[in-house]
C-alpha cells in the first residue's frame, strides 16, 4: 500500500511539475499578481480606522461617508450581494496601483485575449509593476504586430476572491462618480458571466451610473442640485461616448473594405478617417468644459474604441429591457439577472 501511495504520490508531483513547465507564464504571472494583491490588503486598513487619522481632510471624511453610504444603499434598494468589500483602506500616496494593458487587431475591432483559469478570456491584463506593463505591452506590439493601450485602473473586483480595499484615489471623485464606482464594482462581485466581459463590463456601468443617480435621488431629493449635477455630467458623458461608438462604426466599417488594399494605403486611409473623426468632435454639443481639447495631443487607436464598445455598446440594449420588462425597477431586473446567471 505505501508503494502505492508514494507511486501515485511521485505521479501528482511530475504532473504538477509539468503543468508549471507548460504554463510557466501564467503561473509567474499569477504569483506576481498575488504577491501585489497581498501587499494592498496587508496595508489596507478599516476605514472606521481610517477615520481616526487627524491629518486627513474634511473631503476626504465626506467621501468615505459617501462609500458606505452607497454600499448600503446598493445592498439595501438595489439587490447588490452583501459583502466586506470596501470596508478597508489603501493608500495609494497619490500614485496609480494597478495598470491595465489593451492590445487590438490595427484594422479590425478584434481585441487580444487573456486566458485565466476558472474566470475565463480577458481582453486586458493588469500588472501592479508597471515597468512589467510597459515590456509587455512593448512584447505585443513588436512581436504580435498589434495596437496597444496602457492605463491606469481607478478600481477594481477581485469577484470575491479577496477584499477588495476602496483605494485612496477613488476619494478625489464627485460624489455621484465615488458612488457609481462603488456601485459598479459590487455589481462585479454580484453577477460575473464567464468570457462574457463586453456583457459583464456593460452591465457593470448601467447598474452603477443608474444606481448612482437612485442614491443621489434618496439622499438628497429628485430634482436637487446635487441630482442636477450628476446628470448634467452625465449627458457630457454620453455625448462623448455616443460620438466615439459612431466614430468606431465608421471605423469598423472602413476595416471591411481594406482586405485587398496593401499595408501602406491600409494606413493611409485609416490615418485619414481618425483625423476626421478628431476634427469633426468639436462639433459635438457639451454642456461643460470638460472634454475642450480632449484630442489636442492624444490620436485614438483601436484600443480606446475597443474599451469604449466594451463598457458602453450594450448601454441601450440594457436601458430598453429594463424599461420594457421591468417598468424601470432595477432591483427587479438585478434579481432577475442574478437567476440567469450564477456569478462564479
Amino acid at each position: 500500500m505505501k508503494k502505492i501511495l508514494k507511486r501515485v504520490g511521485l505521479v501528482l508531483l511530475v504532473l504538477i511539475i509539468s503543468a508549471v513547465i507548460w504554463q510557466f507564464e501564467l503561473v509567474n504571472y499569477g504569483l506576481m499578481q498575488l504577491r501585489g494583491q497581498l501587499r494592498v490588503i496587508n496595508q489596507s486598513i478599516p476605514l472606521e480606522e481610517y477615520l481616526q487619522d487627524t491629518t486627513i481632510t474634511a473631503d476626504q471624511r465626506e467621501k468615505v461617508q459617501v462609500v458606505l453610504e452607497a454600499k448600503a444603499f446598493a445592498f439595501e434598494k438595489l439587490g447588490i450581494n452583501y459583502s466586506e468589500n470596501y470596508s478597508t483602506i489603501f493608500d495609494q500616496q497619490g500614485q496609480p496601483s494597478m495598470f491595465v494593458i489593451t492590445a487590438c487587431e490595427p484594422f479590425a475591432f478584434r481585441p487580444r485575449l487573456w486566458n485565466f483559469p476558472i474566470v475565463g478570456k480577458f481582453p486586458y491584463k493588469g500588472f501592479f509593476d508597471r515597468e512589467k506593463a510597459v515590456d509587455e505591452a512593448r512584447r505585443i506590439r513588436e512581436e504580435e504586430g498589434m495596437e496597444v493601450g496602457l492605463r491606469t485602473a481607478g478600481g477594481w473586483s477581485t469577484l470575491g476572491w479577496f477584499k477588495d480595499p476602496v483605494l485612496s484615489n477613488m476619494l478625489n471623485r464627485s460624489e455621484g462618480d465615488l458612488a457609481s464606482l462603488i456601485i459598479h464594482e459590487l455589481t462585479h462581485g454580484t453577477l460575473f458571466v464567464k468570457d462574457s466581459v463586453t456583457f459583464n463590463e456593460n452591465l457593470a456601468s448601467f447598474i452603477g451610473d443608474r444606481g448612482a443617480i437612485m442614491f443621489l435621488e434618496e439622499k438628497y431629493g429628485e430634482g436637487s442640485q446635487e441630482v442636477s449635477d450628476f446628470i448634467d455630467k452625465n449627458a457630457d458623458e454620453e455625448a462623448f461616448k455616443s460620438y466615439m461608438l459612431g466614430a468606431a462604426q465608421r471605423l469598423d466599417s472602413l476595416y471591411q473594405t481594406l482586405t485587398d488594399l496593401d499595408l501602406e494605403k491600409k494606413v493611409s486611409l485609416k490615418a485619414a478617417l481618425i483625423d476626421d473623426i478628431k476634427v469633426n468632435f468639436d462639433t459635438v454639443d457639451f454642456k461643460s468644459q470638460r472634454y475642450v481639447g480632449y484630442f489636442d495631443n492624444f490620436t485614438p487607436n483601436n484600443t480606446f474604441f475597443m474599451s469604449l464598445l466594451r463598457y458602453n455598446s450594450q448601454q441601450d440594449i440594457l436601458a430598453l429591457t429594463l424599461e420594457q420588462k421591468f417598468d424601470g425597477d432595477l432591483l427587479a431586473y438585478l434579481e432577475y439577472l442574478k437567476a440567469q446567471y450564477p456569478s462564479l
